[in-house]
């Protein structure tokens, strides 16, 4: 009898304290999500045709990473397109390829103000390094692309190749049109992306 009870006391400790042990060991935190301060994070880009090259900037609207630990698993951000300026040119020049970007020609920044990038899968690559895939939405269309991320303390640093002609953004494009020699703007551009959260 006394074999017993102790059998059955030494039961109801296993289950209670295992029970314990199987709850401290399934947390279920959220990840942690980081606001970009957009005021002093910056996207530049550089465009490219067969006659030489354009640089400018662009501004965030919003951004933010999420990461558990230490480690980066997500980001979402919004771009003012109409904030798109040239910064190799100066007056008039600067004027009219500022103008023609924001035209239907290009961005169609009247119609469509705001680019996108949403995070949907994150690998790391090593110590603070990242290969990223996205969803990124142009002109209101919305493609995938991969690109490397890395972050040092609150910094995050990003190079990111885009084709144009996924985005149905054709002047001067030889994806769309042909024989235009030294008129071809070429479809890839890059964006240098720092940010600061």
């Amino acid at each position: 009898m006394i074999i017993m009870k102790r059998n059955v006391l030494s039961l109801a400790l296993a289950i209670v304290f295992g029970a314990t042990a199987t709850a401290t060991t399934t947390p279920t935190t959220e990840p942690v999500k980081k606001e970009v301060n957009t005021a002093e994070s910056s996207v530049m880009w550089k465009a490219y045709k067969v006659t030489g090259s354009h640089t400018g900037v662009v501004q965030l609207t919003e951004g933010a990473l999420s990461f558990e630990g230490d480690a980066l698993v997500g980001g979402n951000f919004g771009v003012d397109m109409t904030s798109l300026i040239s910064t190799d040119l100066e007056g008039e020049y600067k004027a009219k390829l500022e103008g023609h970007l924001k035209s239907d020609d290009f961005f169609g920044v009247a119609t469509y103000p705001t680019s996108t990038l949403v995070f949907t899968d994150v690998k790391s690559t090593g110590k603070n390094s990242y290969e990223v895939t996205g969803d990124l939405t142009i002109k209101g269309i919305t493609k995938p692309i991969t690109f490397d991320v890395s972050i040092y303390g609150s910094k995050a640093t990003a190079s990111v190749k885009v084709d144009r002609a996924n985005y149905n953004v054709r002047y001067g494009s030889g994806s769309f049109f042909d024989n235009l020699g030294d008129k071809t703007i070429y479809d890839e551009f890059d964006l240098v992306v720092d940010l600061q959260f």
